[in-house]
């Protein structure tokens, strides 16, 4: 080896040695750093007022350190000082002092909801929109012409001329005026606007569901329910009257052949009518009429074959609306028809939502409506059941 080479493996040695120094230059630095930030929150921890670092309780003079605070400090700082963890896990999460303070709750980002039944109604029915206007109207061809038969020689005097009317059904008016303060919709973690808005359209649609049933028309939609009944058939009761039938019992149902009503209830509807046509009751009724049976003994009432479908009384689906009355006397807990063609509902559309930071601080005023209305516009394509003798 000449002189050159030494002096290069020299070089080489001396840049490791320095390699080599300046790690155990960094373990020393971060031992130190360690060392200082123990020593700082030792000094934390006891002073006075955390932990009660002079023998006393914050806030009670002269009083003494519980016995659990006195174990938590004791076993924090043989953790801190070396790492032993037995005395650290005495502390239990169901004692505040004792370290349950440190156990917070995991709040859901989700919220648990009551749930609502949902009228059929705007899926059974018809339903137009609206723009311009406060209604809608529509021709009601419900005469026919006049036609009889003649010998060859007989005169031909003129015959009845079929006659025409017409129904209209107004937009009617549905509101919610909900106030919040400004500070809770900024402290709140939840979009609280958002959530009203969502209450607010939830409770319309509901609303709206039990008008179509059970309203009187009387600056809201009429309900089918709240029109006149009589015995009377198709082509000899007055326009604007629905026919029912008997139960066959003052206060139910007959207590022999109690579905011989349904059945006539179904042959009530004429045949233009029964294509497409549901019965519909309330989950209280339903369970009376599921348990009627033929006279060979068998269940009139089928439930659905698949998931979803609805069950089938007579060879009719049946749709459950919880606004329709229970079976009491004089009631009319069972409709069976065709709505598309008996009942229409009108709305203009959508629900107007306005946020009114203004007119009363320091509250904000969540204020929507609607425009909606409804009312039987074919009274042959729906008949009732009524509970009677």
């Amino acid at each position: 080896m000449d002189l050159n080479d030494l002096k290069d493996l020299i070089t080489l040695q001396g840049k490791a040695f320095d390699g080599v120094k300046a790690k155990l230059d960094g373990i020393d630095a971060a031992i130190a750093a360690e060392r200082k930030e123990r020593e700082e929150l030792e000094a934390k921890m006891n002073r006075v007022g955390m932990f009660g670092g002079n023998g006393s309780l914050p806030g009670l003079p002269g009083s003494k350190r519980s016995a659990g605070l006195v174990a938590e400090h004791k076993a924090l700082d043989t953790f801190i000082r070396t790492g032993d963890e037995t005395e650290l896990k005495t502390l239990r999460a169901g004692s505040d002092p004792d370290g349950g303070y440190t156990v917070l709750p995991n709040f859901s980002a989700g919220m648990t909801q009551r749930l609502f039944d949902i009228s059929p109604m705007r899926r059974l029915a018809r339903f137009e929109t609206i723009g311009a206007g406060d209604s809608f109207e529509e021709i009601d061809d419900r005469g026919e012409a006049g036609a009889t038969w003649v010998s060859e020689s007989e005169g031909r005097p003129a015959t009845t001329t079929p006659q025409i009317g017409k129904w209209r059904i107004p937009a009617h008016e549905i509101y919610s005026l909900q106030p919040v303060t400004q500070r809770l919709l900024d402290d709140t973690s939840r979009d609280l606007g958002a959530w009203i808005e969502t209450k607010i359209s939830d409770k319309f649609g509901r609303s709206e569901g039990s008008s179509f049933v059970n309203a009187d028309g009387a600056g809201k939609p009429r309900g089918f329910l709240s029109y006149p009944t009589t015995e009377e058939k198709d082509f000899v009761r007055a326009a604007g009257k629905l026919q029912f039938v008997k139960s066959g019992a003052a206060a139910g149902f007959a207590t022999s052949a109690a579905a011989d009503a349904l059945k006539s209830l179904m042959w009530s509807l004429r045949a233009p009518y029964r294509a497409g046509a549901v019965w519909m009751m309330n989950s209280n009724t339903a369970s009376i009429v599921d348990k009627f049976k033929d006279g060979q003994g068998n269940y009139i009432w089928r439930d659905g074959m698949t998931a979803g479908a609805p069950p089938s009384l007579l060879g009719y689906a049946v749709e459950i609306n919880e606004d329709m009355p229970d079976v009491a006397a004089n009631a009319f807990p069972i409709a069976f028809g065709n709505f598309p063609l008996s009942y229409c509902i009108v709305e203009k559309p959508g629900i107007k939502m306005l946020r009114d930071p203004y007119t009363s601080k320091p509250n904000v005023l969540f204020y929507g409506y609607r425009r909606v209305g409804g009312g039987v516009t074919n009274d042959d394509a729906l008949k009732l059941l009524k509970i009677a003798e």
